[in-house]
């Protein structure tokens, strides 16, 4: 019988041990990262996630239980009715651990059709270390302490990126645009405030034209005054756009909007607003933002001319979808903070998405829109391992093969 031949072989039982081991951590972690992608409250999530958690740490003991039975039940010429039962009980972890495999294979299939989008480059990255600037370690009253001491945390080095786009539609008073790329902050407390201000001085050493941030801004009501020395800080020639997150959605966003406002920031909506040219009043960029599903609606750019270069403000990338649908040329998000800790080939493994790890962080192209995912500036639980924190410039260049209007 090949089966139990298979089944008893100490070399092939490990390594099927292991396979089985690795689909059942990639099932459930693919489970949590849907699951945290949909409009939930966080203690209905939390509930909900009580399966992935006893998966998780029962899982390989079941799966090497399940070695240990199945030959015995395999051997027996004839099974009754309840072994027949145990042994389709026992089937039912393999089970899981293949379709587990099988969305692993998929992402590696993904990853190696995944093309740079042309015009796309890195064109300079820098590593600033604030607690070797600041002379101490910044950290503050809040929770998950633990996690900000371990070992190659690297949540206190973020990397400030310049990138470079090419569109063909671009207006050409718009060539060279400059546009800062803010995301995911999670003022809470862990991290300390010093922290964020050394961050966004050096953000505004850039002096970009235009300034966006794409959500998840606090994480704790009692650090709203925070925003003032950071947010509070930056300026641009065209003007501070925002958008809120799910973090934002589990607390009353009413304050933080009106905070943000106070400041001279603008709110993102559904509707489409124009930013005009400075050079020429006439070539003008349309700007909407999308917080679904936690919140509002989908933008509709009905109203904007279709040559108008699209600019779409996206907490999560999940709504890729529908700004393809939307015409929309260049889409800004963030969410995924790039899964905070990615493993070596395996890259990273937690991201609350329904598309799972796929667009985790960096750079994709999708039928004429391009997206930027950031890893943001922080996150509720302050850990980054070979996943830095990201703030990033895009510099956005007429193609040279744009048509004249």
């Amino acid at each position: 019988m090949p089966i139990v031949t298979l089944m008893i072989e100490p070399f092939s039982a490990l390594a099927l041990l292991a396979g089985g081991v690795l689909g059942n951590a990639w099932f459930w972690s693919s489970y949590a990262n849907r699951l945290y992608s949909l409009r939930v409250r966080s203690k209905i999530l939390d509930r909900f996630r009580i399966p992935h958690d006893l998966a998780m740490v029962s899982g390989p003991f079941i799966l090497l239980l399940s070695l240990l039975r199945l030959p015995i039940l395999l051997q027996r010429s004839r099974l009754d009715t309840l072994e027949q039962i145990e042994l389709g009980l026992w089937g039912i972890p393999w089970v899981i651990a293949a379709m587990g495999l099988f969305a692993l294979g998929l992402r590696f299939f993904h990853r190696i059709v995944r093309r740079k989008p042309p015009g796309y480059q890195l064109t300079r990255s820098e590593v600033v270390d604030v607690e070797l600037q600041l002379g101490h370690r910044p950290i503050g009253d809040g929770p998950y302490q633990s996690l900000v001491n371990l070992p190659a945390n690297q949540a206190f080095a973020p990397e400030f990126n310049e990138k470079q786009f090419e569109f063909a539609t671009l207006p050409a008073a718009f060539d060279g645009l400059r546009v800062l790329h803010v995301s995911d902050v999670h003022f809470l407390g862990t991290i300390d405030l010093p922290f964020y201000e050394a961050v966004f001085k050096q953000m505004q050493l850039w002096k970009p034209d235009l300034i966006v941030f794409t959500g998840d801004l606090i994480d704790r009501k009692e650090k709203l005054d925070w925003i003032n020395t950071t947010f509070g800080t930056l300026s641009a020639p065209l003007g501070c756009y925002y958008i809120l997150g799910n973090h934002d959605w589990h607390h009353n966003c009413d304050p933080i909007r009106g905070r943000m406002e106070e400041l001279g920031w603008t709110l993102c909506a559904e509707e489409p607003q124009f930013i005009s040219s400075p050079d020429n009043p006439d070539d003008v960029i349309a700007i909407a933002g999308d917080e679904r599903p936690w919140m509002g609606e989908a933008p509709t750019f009905e109203s904007v001319p279709e040559n108008v270069f699209r600019l779409l403000l996206s907490h999560s990338p999940d709504n890729i979808a529908d700004a393809r649908r939307q015409n929309v040329q260049l889409m800004l998000s963030g969410h995924n903070h790039g899964g905070q800790v990615k493993l070596p080939l395996l890259g990273p493994v937690y991201s609350p998405s329904w598309y799972g790890v796929r667009y985790a962080d960096g750079v994709f192209q999708e039928q004429g829109t391009t997206l930027h995912v950031s890893r943001g500036v922080s996150g509720k639980h302050p850990l980054r391992i070979r996943c830095r924190p990201e703030v990033s410039l895009l510099t956005l260049n007429r193609a040279q093969n744009a048509v004249h209007g």
